[in-house]
């Protein structure tokens, strides 16, 4: 089992930032993907950002690229997200998600399969 914890969320006015973290505990593994998915009132999940903890590379959605950036502290074993020039449509509930499978950080992967799940974040960005 993979414990996931995130912390960060609250309300921000649009263009500011805001930063969540995850706090990844359990059994964990060397290699392992993390991601950050969202949820808006109404609407599917989506995955935000992807991230192989044995690599370097993350991939971003359309909807967040060049505004959100991730980073991982191996020390910690912590995903984290800077959100940078929010808008009201960044708004939701935040997740953090790790899966064993590689694949599910491969490029072009697409889908909430995830096996891991934390209790969830809420972000409100108000215009």
């Amino acid at each position: 089992e993979v414990q996931l914890v995130e912390s960060g969320g609250g309300s921000v006015q649009s263009g500011e930032s805001l930063t969540l973290s995850c706090a990844a505990s359990g059994e964990t593994r060397d290699s392992y993907c993390l991601a950050w998915f969202r949820q808006a009132p109404g609407k599917p999940r989506e995955a935000v950002a992807r991230f192989y903890t044995g690599g370097v590379s993350a991939y971003y959605a359309d909807s967040v690229e060049g505004r959100f950036t991730v980073s991982f502290d191996k020390s910690k074993n912590s995903l984290h997200i800077q959100m940078n020039t929010m808008k009201s449509e960044d708004t939701g509930v935040y997740y953090c998600a790790a899966d064993y499978r590689v694949s599910r950080c491969a490029r072009g992967w697409v889908g909430a399969d995830f096996r891991y799940w934390g209790q969830g974040t809420q972000v409100t960005v108000s215009s």
